[in-house]
């Protein structure tokens, strides 16, 4: 057995709107997409929290999982992730202590420190802009309070939560939360859909200061990635262009709704370079080439799971990526 094949896949979903689209043809879409990758054989479906981003509809993190899970029978649905400074860690536990309640054993809840947003969004939110990296441990340590089982004379309690035992993970793009997973014992999810450059540090940093927990005995590492799977290399390739133009766009400061592919982008020797630092993990081809991409990187990363990021234009194309990376996959 390759070891592809006995590594779960799953999927990570940033519910992007269109250029001339809507909010509720993403909502439709991003259920279409969960159902049929559920069929498909994958592990778990996440969606992460982003605030003020034309090109973004999963806001409502915790709302949008609990329709998605609604929609589906089997596979996982989680945050990837909350943003845990936006918010007191009691609501988080009162909202993932609702969903496991209502979607016993299949809701998983990824924790981030970033703001998701810019600064005006950040003050909207009322959140400290010191909170975050200073304050982070102690709010992960009242939200695991809050949804692990009561503590004698415990005055405030999360009704629904407490006693949930939802899984938590920890998310980053450096360092920080690779080191903090490895001393709590919890399994670590790394960013490289859109960060991949502190991967490898990140993933060393974590397995070689993880300390056994009762949560997990050894280091489970998730890593996240851009994949564009199409009947063939030329194919994928210009699909790609949507996600390559968003990320230009995001350079630029300009709307980052999703474009139709194009057959070459006008940009600049830096500009291509930004983008192609962000789309440094990506996998883009045929099935051939999407095979030996994956058997490439895991071989160099170890991850014991990978979760797939696919953006591109149309739901047609998202869909049948998704089925060309499943034959790959199962072989």
């Amino acid at each position: 057995m390759s070891r592809l094949s006995s590594t779960p896949l799953s999927v990570l979903d940033l519910a992007p709107i269109r250029q001339g689209g809507n909010v509720s043809e993403t909502f439709t879409e991003t259920v279409g997409l969960a159902r049929h990758v559920e069929t498909l054989g994958f592990h778990r479906y996440w969606l992460a929290e982003h605030h003020n981003i034309d090109g973004i509809a999963s806001a409502a993190t915790a709302v949008l999982i609990g329709h998605v899970a609604g929609a589906t029978q089997r596979i996982r649905v989680g945050a990837g992730g909350i943003m845990l400074p936006n918010h007191p860690p009691l609501v988080i536990a009162e909202q993932f202590g609702t969903l496991e309640t209502l979607y016993p054993g299949r809701i998983d809840l990824g924790l981030g420190r970033a703001p998701g947003s810019d600064g005006a969004t950040m003050a909207a939110m009322r959140r400290d802009p010191r909170s975050g990296v200073n304050d982070f441990p102690d709010q992960l340590d009242e939200l695991r309070r809050y949804l692990g089982d009561p503590a004698p004379h415990q005055r405030v309690r999360a009704m629904p939560g407490q006693g949930t035992h939802v899984p938590i993970w920890l998310l980053g793009s450096s360092g920080y939360s690779a080191q903090l997973a490895a001393r709590l014992g919890l399994p670590f999810a790394f960013a490289a859909q859109f960060a991949p450059g502190y991967l490898f540090e990140a993933l060393r940093l974590y397995r070689e200061q993880f300390r056994p927990s009762e949560v997990l005995d050894k280091p489970y590492a998730m890593v996240g990635m851009p994949l564009i799977a199409a009947d063939s290399d030329e194919q994928a390739r210009f699909l790609a262009t949507t996600a390559q133009q968003k990320f230009l766009n995001l350079i630029r400061g300009r709307s980052t709704r999703a474009l139709p592919p194009v057959e070459q982008l006008d940009w600049s020797p830096q500009e291509q370079a930004m983008v192609s630092q962000n789309l440094g993990a990506a996998v883009i081809g045929g099935p051939q080439t999407v095979r030996d991409g994956l058997e490439r990187f895991l071989e160099q990363t170890g991850a014991d799971e990978l979760m797939v990021a696919t953006d591109v234009y149309a739901q047609a194309d998202r869909l049948r990526s998704f089925e060309i990376l499943a034959d790959v996959w199962k072989g």
